[in-house]
């Protein structure tokens, strides 16, 4: 008996140790494919590939809902890869997110319209809001024939700026109390920055100042609601740079961020490369 209750006591603690550490190991095993895609993308562009993945619900340790949107620490992280890249080297940004801060944004989006090399944003689902204004940023957005781009008007504290702005449209000055006045306030000056944001990314890319000042007002002014969705043809009927042929690695690389137990946001490898031949072996976690 003494001896069928070791075993019995040695088999739970293998059981509760394999429990304890398997989603540990499943982790770090999806991580290193990961890797091993991003490094095939790289090899076969002679780019960088930086990506910005956020699946929108996440599951806790406790079960509860959280929601991952692009905020500074994304910004920081890419930030870092992007300075890591010499100018002369393509970067091919994959982008899956509902978006976020939009000051984490803007700072992404500059950073890439500096760029002196191509730069490419693939969506193979969704980018939107801050997620579009990086697409915005690209000398080519690659789509999925079903993947679409959001309108990138501002919103404050969950309210959209141009319908706070329409309020002195509905009512007159002397109806509207102070607090609503600042909000209108600021929510004129959020579009009016949006939209200048916009324009100068455009024109960075080679769009002309016509060209930029129209997609500029289409996309900021809040013609649409935020969540809506700007299809590959209605991105095209814009005047954006549109092209619908993903490499078959992005795919792949998608199916590696399951829902449940996605962690990472931001994944590239920290190297200083030189040149497009770099092999060295390291990987680099953010987020």
């Amino acid at each position: 008996m003494h001896v069928v209750d070791t075993l019995i006591g040695q088999l739970f603690w293998i059981i509760f140790f394999i429990m304890l550490f398997y989603p540990y190991f499943k982790s770090q095993s999806l991580e290193g494919q990961r890797i091993r895609l991003i490094r095939q993308l790289e090899r076969k562009h002679s780019s960088r590939v930086i990506t910005l993945i956020h699946r929108q619900e996440t599951k806790s340790l406790f079960g509860f809902f959280s929601m991952k949107f692009l905020d500074i620490e994304d910004s920081e992280a890419i930030l870092r890869a992007i300075r890591m890249t010499p100018e002369d080297m393509p970067i091919d940004m994959i982008i899956h997110t509902p978006g976020g801060v939009a000051l984490a944004a803007t700072q992404i989006a500059n950073a890439l319209a500096d760029r002196k090399a191509k730069v490419r944003v693939i969506v193979p689902h969704y980018a939107m809001s801050g997620g579009t204004l990086i697409a915005l940023a690209a000398d080519e957005i690659l789509m999925d024939s079903y993947a679409v781009l959001g309108p990138v008007d501002p919103q404050l504290g969950g309210e959209p700026a141009a319908s706070i702005k329409k309020i002195k449209e509905l009512k007159e000055i002397k109806d509207i109390n102070d607090e609503t006045l600042i909000k209108i306030d600021m929510s004129e000056k959020a579009l009016a920055q949006m939209h200048n944001t916009v324009k100068s990314l455009l024109i960075k890319k080679g769009y002309s100042d016509n060209d930029a000042d129209r997609i500029a007002t289409e996309l900021s002014s809040g013609k649409w609601t935020h969540d809506f969705p700007i299809t590959v043809e209605h991105a095209k009927e814009l005047g954006l740079k549109v092209s619908t042929q993903l490499p078959d690695e992005v795919y792949a690389l998608m199916s590696l961020y399951p829902q449940p137990t996605a962690t990472q946001s931001v994944n590239y490898i920290p190297l200083p490369y030189n040149r497009p031949g770099n092999t060295q072996n390291s990987t680099h976690k953010e987020g």
